[in-house]
Protein backbone atom coordinates (compact mmCIF):
# COMPACT_ATOMS: atom_id res chain seq x y z
CA UNK A 1 0.00 0.00 0.00
CA UNK A 2 1.13 3.58 -0.97
CA UNK A 3 2.12 6.06 2.45
CA UNK A 4 1.48 9.74 2.67
CA UNK A 5 3.88 10.31 5.57
CA UNK A 6 2.84 13.27 8.32
CA UNK A 7 5.32 14.33 10.92
CA UNK A 8 3.61 15.93 13.52
CA UNK A 9 0.99 16.14 15.38
CA UNK A 10 0.86 19.94 15.45
CA UNK A 11 -1.45 22.11 14.01
CA UNK A 12 0.22 21.59 10.65
CA UNK A 13 0.48 18.07 10.94
CA UNK A 14 -2.89 17.82 12.22
CA UNK A 15 -4.77 19.15 8.94
CA UNK A 16 -2.35 18.38 6.72
CA UNK A 17 -3.41 14.64 7.93
CA UNK A 18 -7.08 15.39 7.74
CA UNK A 19 -6.79 16.84 4.40
CA UNK A 20 -4.99 14.06 2.77
CA UNK A 21 -7.57 11.57 4.37
CA UNK A 22 -10.16 13.72 2.99
CA UNK A 23 -9.15 13.92 -0.46
CA UNK A 24 -8.40 10.25 -0.55
CA UNK A 25 -12.18 9.60 0.63
CA UNK A 26 -13.42 11.58 -2.20
CA UNK A 27 -11.51 9.79 -4.33
CA UNK A 28 -12.35 6.52 -3.30
CA UNK A 29 -8.86 5.55 -2.99
CA UNK A 30 -8.63 5.00 0.92
CA UNK A 31 -7.88 1.51 0.77
CA UNK A 32 -5.08 1.82 -1.40
CA UNK A 33 -3.17 4.88 0.53
CA UNK A 34 -2.97 5.34 3.76
CA UNK A 35 -1.82 8.01 5.77
CA UNK A 36 0.32 7.95 8.57
CA UNK A 37 1.29 10.47 11.51
CA UNK A 38 4.17 10.19 13.14
CA UNK A 39 4.66 12.21 16.52
CA UNK A 40 5.47 11.34 20.08
CA UNK A 41 1.93 11.66 21.58
CA UNK A 42 -1.30 11.54 19.89
CA UNK A 43 -2.65 14.99 21.15
CA UNK A 44 -2.67 18.34 20.21
CA UNK A 45 -0.50 20.70 21.97
CA UNK A 46 -2.77 23.93 22.10
CA UNK A 47 0.57 26.28 21.91
CA UNK A 48 -0.93 29.55 21.44
CA UNK A 49 -2.85 29.33 24.85
CA UNK A 50 0.59 28.35 26.88
CA UNK A 51 1.01 32.07 28.35
CA UNK A 52 -2.45 31.62 29.44
CA UNK A 53 -3.44 29.57 33.46
CA UNK A 54 -3.45 26.15 33.46
CA UNK A 55 -1.31 25.13 30.95
CA UNK A 56 -1.02 21.64 31.39
CA UNK A 57 -4.86 21.57 29.99
CA UNK A 58 -3.78 22.96 27.15
CA UNK A 59 -3.87 19.26 25.35
CA UNK A 60 -6.94 18.05 22.80
CA UNK A 61 -6.72 14.61 21.87
CA UNK A 62 -6.40 13.16 18.67
CA UNK A 63 -6.70 9.10 19.26
CA UNK A 64 -10.60 9.24 18.04
CA UNK A 65 -10.46 11.60 15.59
CA UNK A 66 -7.67 9.69 13.56
CA UNK A 67 -9.63 6.40 14.42
CA UNK A 68 -13.04 8.24 12.84
CA UNK A 69 -11.27 9.30 10.01
CA UNK A 70 -8.41 6.39 9.43
CA UNK A 71 -5.28 7.88 10.11
CA UNK A 72 -2.47 5.46 11.53
CA UNK A 73 -0.79 6.93 13.94
CA UNK A 74 2.68 5.54 14.87
CA UNK A 75 4.12 6.95 18.33
CA UNK A 76 7.75 8.06 18.06
CA UNK A 77 9.89 11.08 16.83
CA UNK A 78 11.53 10.99 13.73
CA UNK A 79 15.23 11.26 13.79
CA UNK A 80 16.11 11.08 10.38
CA UNK A 81 14.82 11.58 6.62
CA UNK A 82 16.36 10.31 3.93
CA UNK A 83 14.57 11.60 1.03
CA UNK A 84 17.04 9.79 -1.42
CA UNK A 85 15.45 6.39 -0.06
CA UNK A 86 11.74 7.63 0.16
CA UNK A 87 12.18 6.74 4.09
CA UNK A 88 12.59 8.17 7.75
CA UNK A 89 13.96 6.76 10.72
CA UNK A 90 11.88 6.72 14.20
CA UNK A 91 13.18 7.05 17.72
CA UNK A 92 10.28 4.86 19.76
CA UNK A 93 11.53 3.93 24.04
CA UNK A 94 9.45 0.96 23.29
CA UNK A 95 9.76 -0.12 19.71
CA UNK A 96 13.37 1.21 19.46
CA UNK A 97 14.44 2.41 15.73
CA UNK A 98 12.37 1.51 12.94
CA UNK A 99 12.24 2.65 9.48
CA UNK A 100 8.95 3.67 7.58
CA UNK A 101 8.87 4.47 3.99
CA UNK A 102 6.59 7.43 2.06
CA UNK A 103 5.64 8.15 -1.28
CA UNK A 104 4.41 11.01 -0.17
CA UNK A 105 5.88 12.94 3.01
CA UNK A 106 4.28 16.04 5.28
CA UNK A 107 6.96 17.74 7.02
CA UNK A 108 5.33 19.44 10.11
CA UNK A 109 7.63 19.51 13.10
CA UNK A 110 6.95 22.70 14.28
CA UNK A 111 9.82 25.39 15.70
CA UNK A 112 11.54 25.10 19.02
CA UNK A 113 12.58 28.61 20.88
CA UNK A 114 16.00 30.09 20.26
CA UNK A 115 18.38 29.52 23.32
CA UNK A 116 21.30 31.76 22.29
CA UNK A 117 24.93 31.34 24.59
CA UNK A 118 23.75 33.43 27.44
CA UNK A 119 25.46 33.00 30.88
CA UNK A 120 22.55 31.13 32.97
CA UNK A 121 19.61 30.89 30.33
CA UNK A 122 19.24 27.16 30.05
CA UNK A 123 20.07 27.18 34.17
CA UNK A 124 17.58 29.80 35.49
CA UNK A 125 15.36 30.98 32.65
CA UNK A 126 11.76 29.70 32.13
CA UNK A 127 9.63 29.75 29.30
CA UNK A 128 6.21 29.27 27.50
CA UNK A 129 7.45 27.55 24.29
CA UNK A 130 6.70 24.10 24.87
CA UNK A 131 3.60 22.48 27.47
CA UNK A 132 6.39 21.47 29.82
CA UNK A 133 8.01 24.91 29.86
CA UNK A 134 4.52 26.33 30.33
CA UNK A 135 3.55 23.96 33.50
CA UNK A 136 7.12 24.35 34.60
CA UNK A 137 7.08 28.10 34.58
CA UNK A 138 3.55 27.84 36.24
CA UNK A 139 4.57 25.26 38.84
CA UNK A 140 7.60 27.58 39.78
CA UNK A 141 5.42 30.61 40.22
CA UNK A 142 3.15 28.89 42.48
CA UNK A 143 6.37 27.76 44.67
CA UNK A 144 7.26 31.69 44.99
CA UNK A 145 4.35 32.03 47.83
CA UNK A 146 6.61 29.69 49.97
CA UNK A 147 9.67 32.11 49.68
CA UNK A 148 10.38 35.01 51.66
CA UNK A 149 8.79 38.44 50.66
CA UNK A 150 11.51 39.89 49.12
CA UNK A 151 11.62 42.29 46.02
CA UNK A 152 13.83 39.57 43.96
CA UNK A 153 10.67 37.08 44.73
CA UNK A 154 7.95 39.59 43.32
CA UNK A 155 9.74 40.43 39.98
CA UNK A 156 9.22 38.87 36.87
CA UNK A 157 11.72 39.73 33.80
CA UNK A 158 10.41 38.65 30.70
CA UNK A 159 13.17 38.89 27.72
CA UNK A 160 11.70 40.02 24.74
CA UNK A 161 8.85 42.08 24.18
CA UNK A 162 7.49 41.05 20.81
CA UNK A 163 4.36 38.79 20.60
CA UNK A 164 4.18 36.12 23.20
CA UNK A 165 6.65 38.36 25.47
CA UNK A 166 3.54 40.99 25.54
CA UNK A 167 1.51 38.09 26.44
CA UNK A 168 2.77 36.53 29.10
CA UNK A 169 4.19 39.63 30.32
CA UNK A 170 0.01 41.05 30.42
CA UNK A 171 -0.77 38.19 32.50
CA UNK A 172 1.61 38.07 34.91
CA UNK A 173 0.72 40.70 37.11
CA UNK A 174 -2.58 39.20 38.22
CA UNK A 175 -1.52 35.86 38.29
CA UNK A 176 1.67 36.59 40.47
CA UNK A 177 -0.88 38.66 42.58
CA UNK A 178 -2.99 35.74 42.91
CA UNK A 179 -0.77 34.00 44.09
CA UNK A 180 1.44 36.15 46.17
CA UNK A 181 -1.79 37.88 47.58
CA UNK A 182 -3.11 40.97 46.49
CA UNK A 183 -1.58 43.47 47.86
CA UNK A 184 1.76 42.47 47.33
CA UNK A 185 3.65 44.62 45.52
CA UNK A 186 4.38 43.02 42.27
CA UNK A 187 6.97 43.92 39.23
CA UNK A 188 7.00 42.93 35.94
CA UNK A 189 9.70 44.32 33.61
CA UNK A 190 10.05 43.49 29.45
CA UNK A 191 13.57 43.21 28.56
CA UNK A 192 13.92 44.06 24.91
CA UNK A 193 16.69 45.11 22.66
CA UNK A 194 14.48 46.52 20.10
CA UNK A 195 13.61 50.76 20.28
CA UNK A 196 9.89 50.06 20.66
CA UNK A 197 7.80 47.23 22.05
CA UNK A 198 6.24 44.70 19.85
CA UNK A 199 8.98 45.64 16.80
CA UNK A 200 7.49 43.09 14.43
CA UNK A 201 4.05 44.56 15.19
CA UNK A 202 4.92 47.67 13.91
CA UNK A 203 3.52 51.21 14.48
CA UNK A 204 -0.40 49.89 14.41
CA UNK A 205 -1.39 48.75 17.24
CA UNK A 206 1.69 50.27 19.61
CA UNK A 207 -0.20 53.26 20.92
CA UNK A 208 -2.93 50.27 22.23
CA UNK A 209 0.17 48.27 23.70
CA UNK A 210 1.63 50.88 25.68
CA UNK A 211 -1.69 51.48 27.08
CA UNK A 212 -2.66 48.13 28.31
CA UNK A 213 0.85 47.51 30.07
CA UNK A 214 0.82 50.95 31.50
CA UNK A 215 -2.03 50.15 33.46
CA UNK A 216 -1.12 46.84 33.72
CA UNK A 217 1.74 48.36 35.70
CA UNK A 218 4.48 46.51 33.17
CA UNK A 219 7.70 47.98 32.86
CA UNK A 220 10.06 48.26 29.49
CA UNK A 221 13.75 48.72 29.42
CA UNK A 222 13.93 48.80 25.88
CA UNK A 223 17.42 49.27 23.48
CA UNK A 224 19.07 46.97 25.68
CA UNK A 225 18.90 42.78 26.19
CA UNK A 226 19.81 40.28 29.25
CA UNK A 227 23.66 39.66 29.04
CA UNK A 228 23.47 36.93 32.14
CA UNK A 229 21.02 35.44 34.44
CA UNK A 230 21.53 33.97 37.29
CA UNK A 231 19.15 32.69 40.16
CA UNK A 232 18.48 35.89 41.64
CA UNK A 233 17.99 38.06 38.63
CA UNK A 234 19.37 39.47 35.09
CA UNK A 235 21.87 41.86 34.17
CA UNK A 236 20.88 43.56 30.92
CA UNK A 237 23.62 44.55 28.45
CA UNK A 238 23.56 48.31 29.50
CA UNK A 239 24.65 47.08 33.02
CA UNK A 240 21.69 47.17 34.86
CA UNK A 241 20.57 44.67 37.34
CA UNK A 242 17.04 43.87 38.24
CA UNK A 243 16.62 41.20 41.16
CA UNK A 244 13.94 38.75 40.03
CA UNK A 245 13.44 34.86 40.56
CA UNK A 246 11.45 34.43 37.29
CA UNK A 247 12.77 35.29 33.84
CA UNK A 248 10.75 34.21 31.14
CA UNK A 249 12.74 33.91 27.83
CA UNK A 250 10.78 34.86 24.70
CA UNK A 251 13.31 35.99 22.39
CA UNK A 252 13.28 33.98 18.88
CA UNK A 253 12.32 30.91 17.63
CA UNK A 254 13.85 28.72 14.96
CA UNK A 255 12.20 25.87 12.92
CA UNK A 256 12.89 22.06 13.51
CA UNK A 257 16.31 21.09 12.73
CA UNK A 258 14.78 17.92 10.51
CA UNK A 259 14.60 20.57 8.36
CA UNK A 260 18.38 20.04 7.52
CA UNK A 261 17.79 16.25 6.64
CA UNK A 262 16.40 17.40 3.29
CA UNK A 263 18.32 19.20 0.68
CA UNK A 264 17.02 22.95 0.24
CA UNK A 265 16.89 26.25 1.06
CA UNK A 266 16.57 27.59 4.25
CA UNK A 267 16.02 31.10 5.63
CA UNK A 268 17.45 32.68 8.28
CA UNK A 269 15.01 30.85 10.85
CA UNK A 270 15.54 27.45 9.07
CA UNK A 271 12.50 27.03 7.35
CA UNK A 272 12.54 25.47 3.74
CA UNK A 273 11.90 27.54 0.75
CA UNK A 274 9.11 25.66 -0.65
CA UNK A 275 7.01 26.39 -4.07
CA UNK A 276 3.42 27.73 -4.57
CA UNK A 277 2.26 24.39 -3.38
CA UNK A 278 4.13 23.93 -0.87
CA UNK A 279 6.73 21.35 -1.99
CA UNK A 280 10.21 21.44 -1.66
CA UNK A 281 11.50 21.97 -5.07
CA UNK A 282 14.88 20.12 -4.61
CA UNK A 283 12.79 16.79 -3.42
CA UNK A 284 10.41 14.17 -4.80
CA UNK A 285 7.25 14.26 -3.11
CA UNK A 286 8.47 16.13 0.26
CA UNK A 287 6.26 18.96 1.22
CA UNK A 288 6.57 21.38 4.51
CA UNK A 289 3.85 23.01 6.02
CA UNK A 290 3.40 25.14 9.69
CA UNK A 291 6.57 26.58 11.16
CA UNK A 292 9.24 24.58 8.90
CA UNK A 293 7.67 26.32 5.44
CA UNK A 294 9.22 30.05 4.22
CA UNK A 295 5.80 29.85 2.48
CA UNK A 296 4.53 33.06 0.01
CA UNK A 297 1.16 33.36 1.04
CA UNK A 298 0.28 36.31 -1.55
CA UNK A 299 1.39 38.05 -4.95
CA UNK A 300 2.80 40.95 -2.39
CA UNK A 301 5.75 39.22 -1.37
CA UNK A 302 4.66 38.23 2.22
CA UNK A 303 5.49 34.99 3.42
CA UNK A 304 3.67 33.03 6.57
CA UNK A 305 5.14 33.50 9.69
CA UNK A 306 5.27 31.05 12.66
CA UNK A 307 2.12 31.16 13.63
CA UNK A 308 -1.29 29.20 14.30
CA UNK A 309 -2.91 31.13 11.97
CA UNK A 310 -0.73 30.50 9.29
CA UNK A 311 -0.38 26.99 10.09
CA UNK A 312 -3.72 25.76 10.13
CA UNK A 313 -3.90 26.90 6.36
CA UNK A 314 -0.44 25.81 5.04
CA UNK A 315 -1.54 22.58 6.71
CA UNK A 316 -4.73 21.93 4.71
CA UNK A 317 -2.72 22.77 1.87
CA UNK A 318 -0.06 20.48 1.79
CA UNK A 319 -1.78 17.54 3.44
CA UNK A 320 -4.12 18.33 0.25
CA UNK A 321 -1.64 18.20 -2.38
CA UNK A 322 0.20 15.04 -0.58
CA UNK A 323 -2.29 13.12 -1.88
CA UNK A 324 -3.28 14.87 -5.07
CA UNK A 325 0.60 14.22 -6.11
CA UNK A 326 0.44 10.82 -5.75
CA UNK A 327 -3.59 10.50 -7.13
CA UNK A 328 -2.46 12.21 -10.07
CA UNK A 329 -5.22 14.71 -9.61
CA UNK A 330 -4.14 18.67 -9.87
CA UNK A 331 -2.59 20.41 -6.76
CA UNK A 332 -3.84 23.62 -5.48
CA UNK A 333 -1.90 26.66 -4.66
CA UNK A 334 -1.65 27.96 -0.92
CA UNK A 335 -2.70 31.58 -0.57
CA UNK A 336 -3.96 33.11 2.55
CA UNK A 337 -3.97 36.69 1.65
CA UNK A 338 -5.91 38.01 4.18
CA UNK A 339 -3.67 38.50 7.82
CA UNK A 340 -4.91 39.43 11.14
CA UNK A 341 -3.47 39.43 14.74
CA UNK A 342 -5.14 39.20 17.82
CA UNK A 343 -2.76 39.63 20.43
CA UNK A 344 -3.97 38.85 24.32
CA UNK A 345 -3.20 41.99 26.45
CA UNK A 346 -4.71 40.44 29.85
CA UNK A 347 -7.23 41.73 32.35
CA UNK A 348 -6.91 44.98 30.37
CA UNK A 349 -8.21 43.24 27.32
CA UNK A 350 -6.84 42.49 23.76
CA UNK A 351 -6.26 44.35 20.52
CA UNK A 352 -6.83 42.85 16.98
CA UNK A 353 -5.51 44.19 13.94
CA UNK A 354 -6.29 43.74 9.99
CA UNK A 355 -3.30 43.91 7.12
CA UNK A 356 0.13 43.37 6.87
CA UNK A 357 -0.04 47.17 8.06
CA UNK A 358 -1.78 46.20 11.07
CA UNK A 359 -4.45 48.89 11.08
CA UNK A 360 -6.07 48.26 14.44
CA UNK A 361 -10.04 47.54 13.96
CA UNK A 362 -10.88 46.24 17.75
CA UNK A 363 -9.66 46.97 21.21
CA UNK A 364 -10.47 46.47 24.93
CA UNK A 365 -13.18 44.00 26.20
CA UNK A 366 -14.56 43.21 22.46
CA UNK A 367 -10.80 41.91 21.03
CA UNK A 368 -10.87 40.29 24.28
CA UNK A 369 -13.58 38.34 23.66
CA UNK A 370 -13.06 37.79 20.29
CA UNK A 371 -9.47 36.46 21.40
CA UNK A 372 -11.15 34.04 23.74
CA UNK A 373 -13.26 32.67 20.93
CA UNK A 374 -10.00 32.01 18.85
CA UNK A 375 -8.38 30.44 21.60
CA UNK A 376 -11.26 28.50 23.03
CA UNK A 377 -12.77 27.00 20.02
CA UNK A 378 -11.05 28.00 16.42
CA UNK A 379 -7.99 26.28 16.67
CA UNK A 380 -9.46 23.35 18.53
CA UNK A 381 -9.30 19.75 16.27
CA UNK A 382 -13.17 19.10 14.70
CA UNK A 383 -14.93 15.96 16.67
CA UNK A 384 -14.47 12.70 16.04
CA UNK A 385 -16.77 13.03 13.59
CA UNK A 386 -15.74 11.55 10.17
CA UNK A 387 -18.17 13.70 7.29
CA UNK A 388 -17.65 16.95 10.03
CA UNK A 389 -13.75 16.27 9.74
CA UNK A 390 -13.32 16.45 6.06
CA UNK A 391 -15.74 19.11 5.64
CA UNK A 392 -12.84 21.29 8.15
CA UNK A 393 -10.11 20.10 6.31
CA UNK A 394 -10.94 21.30 2.96
CA UNK A 395 -8.23 23.86 1.98
CA UNK A 396 -10.40 26.13 0.08
CA UNK A 397 -13.09 26.98 3.41
CA UNK A 398 -12.77 29.15 5.71
CA UNK A 399 -10.65 28.48 8.70
CA UNK A 400 -13.53 28.79 11.41
CA UNK A 401 -14.45 25.54 13.16
CA UNK A 402 -17.91 24.76 12.02
CA UNK A 403 -18.37 23.53 15.46
CA UNK A 404 -19.83 26.89 16.49
CA UNK A 405 -20.25 29.87 13.95
CA UNK A 406 -18.65 32.83 14.52
CA UNK A 407 -20.38 36.01 14.85
CA UNK A 408 -17.95 37.58 12.49
CA UNK A 409 -15.82 35.81 9.26
CA UNK A 410 -12.29 34.93 11.41
CA UNK A 411 -9.08 34.46 9.76
CA UNK A 412 -6.58 34.80 12.65
CA UNK A 413 -6.07 31.89 15.18
CA UNK A 414 -3.86 34.82 17.23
Amino acid sequence: MRRILVIGAGFAGMWSALAAARLLDIAGKSGEVEVVVVAPRPELVLRPRLYEEAASTMVAPLQDLFDATGIRYVRGSVAAIVPSEHRVEIADEAAGRVSLSYDSLVLATGSRLFQPDIPGLRAHAFSVDQLEDAVRLETHCHRLAALPDTPARNTAVVAGGGFTGIEIAAELPARLRKILGDRTSVRVVIVEQAPDIGPELGPGPRPVINEALSALGVEYRLGTSVAAIDANGVTTSSGERIAAQTVVWTAGMRASPLTGTIPGVRDPLGRLHVDRHLRVPQTTNVFAAGDTAFAATDDEGHHALMSCQHALRLGRSAGHNAAALLLGVPVKPYRQPVYVTGLDLGPWGAVHTTGWERKVVLTGAESKARKRYVNGVVIYPPRADRAEAFAAADPDQNIVSPRKPADKPLESAG
